[in-house]
């Protein structure tokens, strides 16, 4: 059985993950709440941004959780606090204004939790830093909203307080909370604020860059426990990728890319598979391995080129966006499965 890099850092952050996941469900009702109570115009489309928002970055968190490929559950204190923040803001104990001001606590959570997770990686290795990559848009739109919602109570507020509307209408405060976020997050929030969700060609690449970052740690490293610990990954990740491209993805692409093309992808990954179980018999320490490791990245650099050029222009050209990010959405679901049978699922402490 092959050591994997599923120790202790990383299972935190896999929980940390998870409990960012489970926020963020949370956020997403919570906006549907206040789309039912708000009468205010103006404030009903500013929620219904957020919603759509908030709908697409939770679909990007799910991506980098199937791409990190450690799968926890949330600390139980997490669990708690979005427990009882639900009961608070579906219930009525709460003023409107008091509602949407936990909403905000809530979400200045979601970007101090993202930020950290992103801090943390960079600490625990190159490989979770590119798995954890596509978190970075998620927080900076957090931090967005974050601006936008003070506008919105200090409109909600001093409607609460005198009946009456503030001097500084919604639109302009909202203008001057977002032109606070200046230099690189509020360029970052301008570059990714019309994002759509991420398609199968998006994923895909995500997969071919984290494989390669391990590859290069693994020849880098003299240590051999840490060479069979990243090969472990190794195994791990591309058992995974190629297993859920078999089942969801070639057999939709293969009426348009060719019977040909596509069954080379099959041959490919069948090839790479035999070598990882030859690899996987071979004493990490001997000269051998990393002779044998060499000849699996030029295997599947092969196949990355093929796929990130003939297939991924196929893709482009005969599925709509639609169709491209629900095959993204399948084949999520399919490695998260499969990830699960491989062992995927790990124990250790959160944070």
């Amino acid at each position: 059985m092959v050591s994997t890099l599923d120790d202790t850092k990383r299972n935190a952050i896999a929980a940390k993950l998870a409990g960012i996941k489970l926020l963020q469900q949370l956020l997403i009702e919570n906006e549907q709440q206040f789309l039912k109570e708000t009468t205010d115009s103006e404030i009903s489309k500013r929620f219904q941004d957020f919603l759509e928002d908030d709908r697409k970055n939770l679909g990007i968190i799910e991506t980098v959780i199937v791409q990190y490929g450690i799968q926890q559950e949330p600390k139980q204190t997490v669990k708690d606090l979005v427990d009882q923040a639900r009961k608070l803001i579906q219930g009525s104990e709460l003023s409107f204004y008091e509602k949407v001001s936990q909403h905000e606590l809530l979400k200045h959570q979601q970007v101090l939790s993202g930020l950290l997770v992103h801090k943390a990686a960079q600490k625990v290795g190159a490989d979770v830093l590119v798995a954890i990559g596509p978190i970075n848009p998620v927080n900076f739109e957090n931090r967005a909203h974050q601006e936008q919602l003070k506008g919105i109570l200090e409109i909600l507020g001093v409607r609460e307080l005198t009946g009456q509307d503030a001097d500084q209408g919604l639109w302009a405060r909202v203008q001057d909370a977002v032109a606070a976020l200046s230099g690189a997050v509020g360029s970052a929030v301008t570059q990714n604020s019309d994002k759509q969700d991420m398609n199968i060609q998006d994923v895909i690449r995500l997969d071919h860059n984290k494989v390669n970052i391990l590859f290069t740690e693994l020849l880098q490293s003299n240590n051999a426990q840490k060479i069979q610990e990243y090969f472990g990954q190794i195994y791990k990740d591309l058992t995974a990728h190629a297993e859920a491209e078999e089942e969801v993805v070639y057999p939709k692409v293969r009426s348009f890319y060719g019977e040909g093309d596509t069954q080379e992808l099959y041959d490919e990954q069948a090839q790479m598979k035999r070598l990882l179980d030859e690899i996987k018999a071979i004493d990490p320490s001997s000269s051998q391995f990393k002779d044998r490791i060499k000849n699996l990245m030029e295997i599947v650099g092969d196949h990355v080129r093929q796929e990130e050029s003939t297939l991924f222009a196929a893709i482009r050209n005969n599925l709509n966006t639609d169709q491209s990010e629900q095959l993204a959405t399948e084949f999520k679901a399919a490695k998260a499965k499969i990830q699960q049978k491989l062992g995927g699922t790990a124990t250790g402490a959160g944070v």
